[in-house]
């Protein structure tokens, strides 16, 4: 099949699927679809990982513009955030895929001397993939991947904002060599809530979502119902904490990127930035004098750092906070251009900010940088963990163990130490969040197991052996068995030798014994 890209085909497949929605037809597609995927060797699944990065890499241009025209990213956005980060995870997947789901030999105690465990990481079923408007593309493919390589049929639902109808059809047609595998193993539904609704109604076997923490407390509610297990990736408030001895050219320079990356529309943008008060004023210069040459706007060469809001709906909230802020005294540090008809706001520095105002507590969600001077460690501390939230955040310092120390105390997903927004970087590691910004970790090992049933089998031999736990039960095998019980958890050789002792003798009478128990 031709690699080659073509916008106004894709176009065509977006507007014709699924215009009405036959909820029957998906249930019963996916049922039939999850039991041909289940049938794919750890090559073959390796094989759809490599077609789609290359069809990825091959039409990159033209993927990038379609995500530009949906989003208003800039392009190096669209590029870092969509084409590079996916083709890191798909590199990731296939290097590690069979190492981390090929059946696992697991440590049998002596207790059960002669038997073998395992652990089968099986398919769920069939996996609800709910994704949000701000990264189309990556959250299209990423959680699409983690479930076809566990085995799972998919049903897709991209949001009505950013559908980027077509192309995500276009990739995995390439990806199967067979448009009817390609429709079948995901079902892209495109639709609003209602459609979202509809497809819960259907009772996956899991549901994975990616959006606000309403929606997700709405979709875990209808999925309460069912008891669907559900996977929230919400939203978060993370911070950013440069102590007094942090390099702060580099972490000025962080900050400002990791509060309007993508215009500030990620979940893990940096909405408060906490700086000892000793180094605040030379930090919040910097900041300044760095912000004043962002370039703004959805430019074709990568001349622009950042692009404009997505929705309108968006665009409310920002301004929402920003004009409760002004109103309650917070200080602008530079002047803010907006221009609504062109989905405009540019970078808003503020400082002064109290606890009553709107963007100190909830998620702004836009490009947001506040400048907040803090005193006391164990307070700021005390502070970062009342939020409701907890998805991520960062830590400043050259003592890298006091760094890693307010880490671990940190009520949150995810800690960068001496960098910002990239613990979701490395896709070796969980991503996820507590509290208000999620349940459950995808991404990494233990992400790629969150789409698995992950099966305890236990084997034992074909034998005629009775074992010691089995009925029946008479006085002398409870002796021997509570003498066994003292041997083997008690310290020293000599109570171990007194476990294995009265475990062949124990073993010897429940043999003698068999099913019968003389009264």
């Amino acid at each position: 099949m031709d690699t080659s890209f073509n916008a106004t085909t894709a176009d065509r497949i977006g507007q014709m699927k699924y215009s009405a929605v036959n909820f029957t037809h998906i249930k019963q597609t996916s049922i039939k679809a999850q039991r041909e995927i289940a049938q794919l060797t750890f090559a073959e699944r390796k094989l759809i990982l490599k077609r789609i990065r290359t069809y990825i890499i091959e039409n990159r241009d033209q993927l990038i513009a379609k995500v530009q025209r949906e989003t208003l990213k800039s392009r190096t956005d669209a590029l870092i955030g969509e084409i590079f980060a996916v083709c890191d995870h798909l590199v990731f997947l296939e290097k590690n895929l069979e190492k981390f789901l090929q059946d696992k030999k697991i440590p049998t105690p002596i207790s059960l001397l002669g038997k073998k465990s395992r652990v089968y990481c099986d398919p769920l079923g069939t996996i609800l993939i709910i994704s949000p408007w701000n990264y189309p593309l990556y959250q299209a493919i990423v959680p699409i991947t983690s479930a076809l390589m566990t085995r799972n049929a998919v049903i897709y639902k991209p949001s009505e904002f950013t559908p980027l109808k077509g192309v995500v059809e276009e990739i995995l047609e390439y990806a199967f060599e067979d448009q009817r595998k390609s429709e079948e193993w995901v079902q892209i539904v495109y639709g609003d809530g209602e459609i979202g609704i509809g497809l819960i109604d259907l009772k996956p076997n899991k549901i994975f979502f990616t959006g606000s923490v309403s929606t997700g407390k709405k979709i875990m509610s209808q999925a309460a119902e069912y008891l669907i297990p559900v996977e929230l990736e919400l939203g978060g408030k993370d911070a950013m904490v440069v102590m007094n001895d942090a390099n702060i050219e580099r972490a000025s320079s962080a900050a400002l990127w990791g509060a309007l990356t993508n215009t500030g529309q990620s979940c893990t943008s940096t909405e408060k930035v906490y700086i000892h008060e000793s180094v605040y004023d030379e930090f919040k210069s910097l900041i300044l004098k760095k912000a004043a040459s962002i370039d703004q706007g959805v430019d074709r060469d990568g001349n622009c750092e950042i692009g404009l809001i997505t929705t309108k709906a968006q665009e409310k909230v920002i301004l929402t906070h920003y004009e409760d802020a002004l109103a309650k005294g917070a200080k602008e540090l530079m002047p803010v251009d907006i221009d609504i008809n062109n989905h405009m706001i540019s970078p808003i520095i503020l400082e002064n900010v109290t606890k009553d105002m709107l963007t100190y507590h909830e998620e702004s969600f836009g490009p947001f940088v506040i400048l907040i001077p803090f005193q006391n460690e164990e307070n700021l501390l005390e502070e970062i963990n009342s939020s409701k939230y907890g998805l991520s955040g960062c830590v400043w310092s050259k003592n890298i163990e006091r760094a890693i120390q307010f880490a671990h105390r940190w009520e949150t997903g995810g800690v960068s130490i001496n960098n910002v927004m990239l613990t979701e970087g490395n896709h070796s590691l969980p991503f996820g969040g507590v509290k208000e910004s999620g349940i459950g970790r995808y991404k990494g090992e233990f992400g790629l197991y969150s789409f698995c049933n992950m099966k305890a089998i236990l084997i034992d031999g074909n034998h005629n052996n009775i074992d010691p736990n089995w009925y029946p039960y008479t006085p002398e095998k409870y002796r021997l068995m509570d003498q066994m019980t003292e041997g083997l958890y008690s310290s020293g050789i000599f109570n171990f030798i007194k476990f294995a002792f009265n475990g062949l003798k124990v073993e010897g009478l429940s043999n003698k014994l068999g099913r019968f128990k003389k009264r």
